[in-house]
């Protein structure tokens, strides 16, 4: 048996590396215990259910025995009076079976959604507890395939699955409880076929394991294709690149389909397999019943209900067979979800952290913070990188000042605002803020305490005033109002026809650049975090939009720590500080009129922006005067 599995069933191209890694190997008992504690709140409820499920195979043994007792104490004597009675016990047993299956088939339903509703929820809010290398890792596609259909697979195992196994095994015991009662003999041959079911099912499962694992595998291949492509639209019809997407998809659902495929011609081999030893069986029983109804050692009606009673044990002795192997290929979802969960932050909440108070939470005796950021000899490396992006910088800002940012791409401006936020933590030495080491503040108390505007503006599919209310979720209305009136909002608000509840659409679509940055402020303004940081917040904006922001953000960083990184320095000049980055390090420290006065690299790349609006303004004239 297993040469012919290996004949029909050979390696294939499903078999090949596609976009998603495949999840390591648990066992069955692992993943039982890694999914317990989400099944606990519903024991008593399941343990009700499983009473149902254990009283239903004795009414339906009972049924069968009501159908016995009108073959042989009605038929075969004509015995018309005694129908009546037998005919109402018939029509109650049924009654009963049919009310107690209800009301178990919803039960396990609530149980299995309530189940599937709290696992989905733990996993998704501990994807929301990893940090940014886990995202710049994976691919979105494949996380959200386990987040939905794999998580599905798992009630089918944990909950749903054994309630099912337990009916199965009571209704075997059940119903061959009954057989060895109406003739042993026979009940010996019956139960004979049994263990070759499970030989056979034995012999399915591995394969089927394993055929499952890669459906799985293809299926967050395709779905992170599908996410990547189409969440980059715009980008691959600029580039002319549909077609190399459409490869790639087709590559992903090709894998898909030879694994599917894979898993069919199994399930193919597995039914008739079952079949040849259910039918060898049935026949043995067969000859071996005629002989005893003749020999005057069987009724025919307790030949019959033999018969009756068979087929109803040989449907959860083929289902048990088939379990085994739905539980394997639940259990290679339940692999994926468990490998997930497994991940951790790269940047995690001290076990004591230092307590600062959360702007926007009212009185509290937790000290505020007031801004002072200092980095000493910080140095840091992003994972699986061979070079250091900050190679020992050194700085000190002030708190309520603005310090500008500026220097050639890669200098690590933008990285040095991933480390502020801990989204990534120095592969060398020390951010503090007030004196205290980022690293001992919790990441949501430290993140609380600082305002992002970023050069990319990510806005939710939701309202204007949903959008600013994500800066501070406990803020008014009338907070929401004055934060959009002082981010310059005001005629943009009038012009929409819902105003402030009108919808943005998908990452703020249905705005301009310059209305997005705007909102963006609002949300920063209506945050009124002691800290802010502006990472390129005008460079995808034309000369009239940045003129248009310039007035907000001033407006905004009043009062604030500020560090803005912009590579348009004609909009730091007003900075408080300049440090200019190169190589990982400060080379350059002072103000717009010392680092002018020097004469190094800020000054000679402020003289290229300060030329070229009137290079601009010379040709401009030029062509007017032709």
């Amino acid at each position: 048996m297993r040469e012919v599995l290996r004949s029909l069933l050979g390696r294939g191209s499903f078999d090949q590396d596609g976009v998603v890694d495949a999840a390591p190997a648990l066992r069955i008992r692992e993943i039982f215990r890694r999914f317990a504690g989400d099944a606990r709140p519903y024991r008593g409820r399941a343990a009700f259910v499983l009473v149902l499920v254990c009283v239903l195979p004795v009414l339906d043994a009972a049924i069968v025995w009501m159908f016995k007792l009108v073959v042989d104490d009605v038929l075969v004597p004509q015995n018309v009076a005694a129908f009546p009675p037998l005919a109402l016990g018939y029509v109650g047993l049924t009654l009963a079976a049919g009310l107690l299956g209800l009301w178990s088939t919803y039960l396990t339903a609530w149980i299995g959604e309530h189940f599937l509703h709290r696992l989905r929820t733990r996993v998704f809010a501990h994807v929301q507890t990893l940090s940014l290398d886990f995202f710049d890792r994976r691919r979105l596609g494949d996380t959200l395939s386990r987040l939905t259909s794999d998580v599905s697979q798992i009630e089918g195992l944990v909950l749903s699955g054994v309630i099912r196994l337990v009916s199965t095994l009571v209704t075997i015991g059940v119903f061959a409880g009954v057989l060895v009662y109406l003739s042993w003999k026979l009940a010996l041959v019956s139960l004979a076929t049994i263990p070759l079911f499970w030989l056979v099912a034995r012999l399915f499962s591995r394969h089927i394991r394993t055929a499952s694992r890669h459906v799985r595998r293809w299926s967050g291949g395709i779905s992170a294709v599908t996410e990547e492509s189409l969440g980059n639209a715009m980008l691959i019809q600029a580039y002319g690149g549909e077609s190399a997407e459409v490869r790639r998809f087709e590559t992903e659902s090709r894998g898909a389909i030879e694994a599917v495929l894979h898993a069919t011609r199994l399930q193919a081999l597995f039914g008739p397999s079952v079949e040849l030893v259910e039918v060898v069986g049935v026949m043995a029983i067969l000859g071996v019943g005629i002989w005893q109804l003749s020999a005057g050692a069987l009724t025919l009606g307790g030949l019959l209900a033999f018969l009756v009673y068979l087929s109803q044990l040989l449907s959860p002795v083929r289902g048990l067979g088939a379990f085994s192997n739905s539980v394997y290929a639940a259990a290679a979802s339940a692999e994926r979800i468990v490998e997930l969960l497994d991940q951790r932050t790269s940047v995690p909440a001290p076990s004591d952290p230092v307590p600062i108070r959360t702007p926007g939470t009212g009185p509290s005796p937790l000290p505020l913070v007031h801004g002072a950021i200092r980095l000493d000899t910080v140095r840091f490396r992003y994972p699986d990188k061979d070079v250091d992006v900050l190679d020992g910088l050194d700085a000190e800002i002030a708190a309520g000042t603005t310090t500008a940012l500026v220097g050639a791409s890669g200098a690590g401006k933008t990285t040095l605002v991933k480390l502020l936020l801990r989204f990534y933590d120095p592969t060398g030495g020390t951010i503090t803020l007030d004196g205290h080491d980022l690293r001992d503040l919790d990441p949501e108390q430290l993140r609380a305490n600082m305002a992002v505007v970023l050069q990319e503006t990510l806005l939710l599919d939701g309202t204007i005033a949903e959008n600013i209310l994500a800066g501070r979720p406990g803020a008014s209305r009338d907070d929401v109002e004055r934060a959009a009136r002082a981010a310059d909002l005001t005629d943009v608000v009038a012009a929409l026809p819902d105003g402030l509840d009108t919808r943005v659409g998908q990452r703020g679509r249905l705005l301009s650049g310059g209305q997005r940055q705007r909102v963006a402020i609002a949300r920063a303004m209506v945050r009124d975090a002691p800290v802010l940081l502006l990472d390129e917040p005008t460079t995808s904006l034309d000369a009239a939009s940045t003129d248009r922001v310039l007035g907000p953000m001033r407006r905004l960083m009043a009062g604030r720590t500020s560090l803005v990184i912009s590579h348009n320095l004609l909009t730091v000049t007003d900075a408080d500080r300049i440090l200019y980055l190169e190589g990982g390090r400060v080379s350059e420290d002072g103000t717009h009129a010392e680092l002018l006065a020097s004469g190094r690299r800020y000054a000679q790349l402020y003289r290229l922006h300060q030329h070229e609006p009137d290079d601009l303004t010379v040709r401009r004239r030029k062509r007017a005067a032709r």
